[in-house]
């Protein structure tokens, strides 16, 4: 990489100053998704809570589809040079091209009946409102991409945290007047997804990259791009065809086996869930810029003490989250989503789980994806997918057909059973070439996990003692036992949360300062 191509170090953000704001405004996120999930599945009931997660999964599955993970080449390209107006008007073009190609999938099936088929019981109109909530979900995530890679992460992230805060009053507004339902819940986030993309476009601008700057795209690059795309996504066609039919699999068998309140009691567990993934998922598409741009430097050394120093500590820290979730499963439902999501108790406590592999899976892959080692990660990727789609079978499947009829607990049993089975895949092959320890690692997840499950339950049992009925005050007192629990115990032995001894001294030293 040249040095005219980089970003001067003065107007990019430092690391963790980004960090922070990324950090902040996930933990701004979080507590305007606590309220807001206490009031999107009250208001809708599980049914058409439910079909919101079912269109909106299927799509956001078939854009990631079409799009091959052309969007992490172009953030890992984007980063290295900056300063390459081209390369961004011809993925401007691109993702017209995507989202043609989703309304055609939409208008054929709908003009063919199919759609009778592919989305069981859906109304054809909030099947067109969820494919346009995919693109503007997936297009406002590209926005993001870009600005962290132009190093305006921190303008970025006040432009989230300032729209999240405008969404809640707006919620609230429309639950106190009676008006939230699935369609002008759907009006609701597109008024929210236009906000914050016009924010990033005036911040971009302001930065000195303008998306509607006239370049001109010669017919040289376009195909020098369309080469480094091909060569960057082509050997995960095949894993993304296999991953998406997989996935679409998944949620098609719980809407036929089990139906929309199903799909609602998983969609329940799955927002919970992302609640836990918050705070680690602040940290991925800093990361995955800090290993294109070592990797591009060939600093091996480097990425590994990126890789050493970060992971395990996101792991422990999404572990430390999603361990009280599931111990406390029956409260999270009670002040989420009420009596009528009961059922979803095993789910929601299963689910919790899955966070905790996907924070390694990103960053993890995160490491392929800056190295160019897209053919094994597409290998591991069909080789797990392939074999998770009879173990979805005989989960969701009635009795009947041999299966289990697990409904919601089975698809969560499946997902995080098969996101354990991919990461660790992932970890193993990985480890060699950045020379880490695979033993090791494994190690830590058994060891951090297990910590994790008895602090949270031993603090559950203490406090159902005290606290007897009243579910909220028992959750914060358990919480906040369990947050000392972890906190004394860390200190002694912070190899448990990926920390080394002179970190927690750091800390400590930081505080008598203070």
């Amino acid at each position: 990489m040249k040095a005219r191509d980089k970003v001067p170090q003065t107007a990019a953000d430092s690391f963790n100053k980004r960090y922070f704001y990324k950090l902040t405004t996930n933990f701004v996120g979080l507590l305007i998704g606590l309220v807001s999930q206490t009031i999107i599945p009250r208001s809708l009931g599980p049914g058409a809570y439910g079909d919101f997660n079912y269109l909106t999964n299927f799509f956001s599955q078939m854009i990631s589809f079409l799009e091959l993970n052309t969007s992490t080449g172009y953030f890992t390209m984007l980063s290295k040079n900056p300063k390459d107006s081209q390369l961004v008007r011809f993925y401007m073009l691109f993702g017209m091209v995507v989202c043609l190609a989703v309304f055609f999938v939409v208008g054929t099936a709908h003009i063919t009946s199919l759609h009778k088929y592919i989305w069981p019981g859906e109304q054809i109109g909030y099947i067109y409102l969820a494919a346009v909530f995919g693109l503007f979900t997936w297009t406002s995530q590209i926005f993001s991409q870009m600005a962290d890679a132009y190093g305006l992460t921190v303008a970025g992230e006040k432009a989230k945290m300032f729209q999240r805060l405008l969404g809640l009053p707006i919620l609230v507004l429309l639950f106190i007047a009676g008006r939230l339902n699935l369609f002008s819940f759907f009006l609701y986030n597109y008024v929210l997804f236009i906000f914050l993309m016009a924010s990033l476009i005036f911040i971009m601008k302001g930065g000195g990259f303008s998306l509607f700057k006239r370049t001109g795209l010669t017919a040289g690059r376009a195909r020098h791009y369309a080469r480094q795309s091909y060569a960057y996504s082509h050997p995960l066609f095949v894993s993304g065809l296999i991953g998406m039919v997989a996935n679409l699999f998944d949620m098609w068998l719980l809407q036929v086996f089990g139906g929309s309140a199903q799909q609602g009691f998983y969609g329940l567990s799955s927002q919970i869930g992302t609640l836990c993934f918050l705070f680690t998922g602040a940290m991925t598409p800093l990361l995955m810029r800090e290993f294109s741009i070592v990797h591009a430097e060939a600093d091996t050394e480097r990425m590994k003490w990126l890789f050493e120093k970060y992971i395990p500590m996101m792991f422990s820290i999404a572990a430390f989250f999603s361990c009280f979730i599931s111990v406390n499963a029956a409260k999270v439902i009670h002040i989420f989503g009420g009596q009528q999501y009961s059922a979803a108790l095993w789910a929601v406590s299963v689910m919790a789980f899955y966070p905790i592999h996907q924070t390694y899976g990103q960053l993890v892959g995160s490491v392929y994806y800056a190295m160019g080692k897209t053919a094994l990660y597409r290998n591991i990727g069909i080789l797990v997918s392939a074999a998770g789609v009879p173990v979805s079978f005989f989960l969701m499947a009635s009795p009947a057909y041999l299966g289990f009829g697990a409904g919601a607990l089975g698809l969560a049993v499946k997902m995080v059973a098969i996101n354990i089975i991919s990461v660790n895949a992932l970890l193993f092959f990985i480890a060699k070439p950045i020379g880490i320890s695979f033993v090791r690692y494994l190690r830590h997840q058994v060891l951090c996990v297990g910590f994790m499950v008895v602090t949270a339950l031993a603090s559950a049992l203490i406090v159902n003692q005290m606290a007897g009925d009243s579910l909220v005050i028992g959750f914060l007192i358990s919480g906040v036992i369990y947050t000392l629990a972890t906190c004394v115990f860390v200190m002694y032995m912070p190899s448990v949360a990926g920390l080394k001894r002179e970190d927690i001294q750091k800390v400590l030293k930081t505080l008598r300062l203070q």
